[in-house]
């Protein structure tokens, strides 16, 4: 059933969309969905989350360094983010938390993903 044009059923819709996530979430719920595909992968080899201090040692120094670049490019206007994507929560110095989420989420996911790759292809090695 459709409403009239501009109501809340219909705003927001595209041709053909059937399931619309709030769009503030967007980004979250994507950071999320990466973390849980990976998330078996854990238990390929010796993990990563099990190693957290050599975790952190790889991840940090990359998020620092990215999320410097990303405040300069924010601050010079070089970058910015969509405000219908993003939760409206920010980290000093202005940068979306989704952005900070973002530069440890992925290379977690990286991480994940070559541990469990180098696992496997090591014991197809020995084989």
């Amino acid at each position: 059933m459709a409403g009239p044009k501009g109501s809340p059923r219909q705003r927001g819709r595209t041709a053909g969309s059937r399931c619309r996530v709030n769009g503030h979430w967007q980004y979250l719920l994507l950071l999320g969905l990466c973390l849980l595909v990976t998330a078996p992968l854990e238990f390929f080899g010796s993990g990563v989350y099990r190693q957290l201090r050599r975790t952190v040692a790889a991840v940090l120094p990359v998020a620092v360094i990215f999320l410097v670049w990303d405040s300069i490019a924010i601050a010079t206007g070089v970058w910015t983010y969509n405000s219908a994507y993003v939760t409206g929560i920010d980290v000093p110095p202005n940068i979306p938390i989704e952005e900070v989420l973002f530069f440890v989420v992925i290379p977690l996911c990286g991480l994940l993903t070559y541990n469990a790759v180098s696992s496997i292809l090591g014991r197809s090695k020995r084989r």
